[in-house]
């Protein structure tokens, strides 16, 4: 899959363009590149995405914007798992959110090639969202609005996913997103302070700086060839040791003795434990742990 983060400079090959920011990947983005991958294969086209960053809301109000569920990377290799070939990967900025309308849907013929667009059916676009899908066939695209996936009587959206998260209900985030929540990133030295404890950790650079989950998880961490391996994880600021609150995702493999530092992983969320909380003492904290432990165990049987 290539990725662009700037427009190319060399005319693109005839392009099929899903546009949207695919935060999630949930089930709606999904049945959406399925579309773009059918509707590709049959116009003899390129299946290509654009998307944004930061996030819109990110760049007009970023204390109140929504967690990320994913990073970019993490949203990349998606786009290429699920057979994206292009991917541009748009700077939003102040230029970006007051070019107008039809500006922007000339930027989309003459820079990258594209007169078939798929988007959701509640797309809008250019200044102050004044384009909508009827701009688009005004203007002689081929357009295909994708209308809202459902689950339970309630529309599959980003948001839904966060509010599943924000409670600990993975059971509903999986069925949202059709696959376990994940965060991955690349294990970095610590403090040690779990080796300290009895329970050494893998300590997991995050770029997610609000995520959508805190607390103690059963999850399955996967690096390289070696896949789903039974874990525990703490995703919080660790309360009883630091007293700072910066955010780690600390990992302990069960019944594991490598070394992962330098590698990058890819940690799923199956079964959340408990919030995360301040302890008296260390030897109460190592007690707990000692405790979650034991419950993951038992899930993984």
């Amino acid at each position: 899959m290539q990725v662009f983060r700037h427009l190319p400079v060399s005319p693109c090959p005839p392009l099929a363009l899903a546009i949207g920011n695919f935060d999630g990947m949930h089930l709606g983005h999904q049945a959406l590149l399925k579309h773009l991958l059918e509707t590709a294969s049959r116009i003899s086209k390129i299946p290509a995405v654009m998307t944004f960053e930061p996030h819109p809301r990110e760049f007009f109000s970023p204390q109140d914007a929504p967690a990320r569920l994913t990073t970019l990377r993490e949203k990349l290799e998606l786009l290429e798992s699920a057979g994206v070939e292009k991917v541009f990967v748009y700077a939003f900025s102040k230029r970006f959110a007051a070019m107008s309308a039809m500006d922007f849907m000339q930027l989309l013929r003459d820079k990258l090639n594209v007169d078939t667009v798929l988007v959701g059916e509640d797309f809008r676009f250019g200044a102050k969202r004044a384009g909508s899908l009827v701009d688009f066939v005004a203007n002689g695209f081929d357009l295909i609005a994708m209308p809202r996936v459902d689950l339970d009587g309630e529309r599959v959206s980003s948001t839904r996913v966060r509010e599943a998260l924000v409670v600990g209900n993975l059971a509903l985030t999986e069925r949202l997103l059709g696959r376990h929540y994940s965060i991955s990133g690349k294990v970095v030295h610590g403090a040690k302070r779990g080796r300290q404890l009895g329970f050494p950790t893998a300590n997991i650079h995050m770029r997610h700086e609000r995520p959508a989950l805190t607390g103690v998880y059963a999850v399955k961490l996967s690096v390289g060839q070696l896949l789903g391996l039974n874990a525990v994880a703490n995703l919080g600021v660790r309360p009883t040791v630091e007293g700072i609150p910066k955010l780690l995702l600390e990992v302990h493999v069960l019944d594991f003795n490598g070394d992962l530092y330098g590698q990058h992983v890819h940690v799923e969320f199956l079964q959340k434990i408990r919030d995360e909380q301040k302890f008296e003492s260390l030897d109460a904290l190592k007690a707990q742990i000692a405790k979650d432990i034991d419950v993951a165990r038992d899930f993984f049987k």
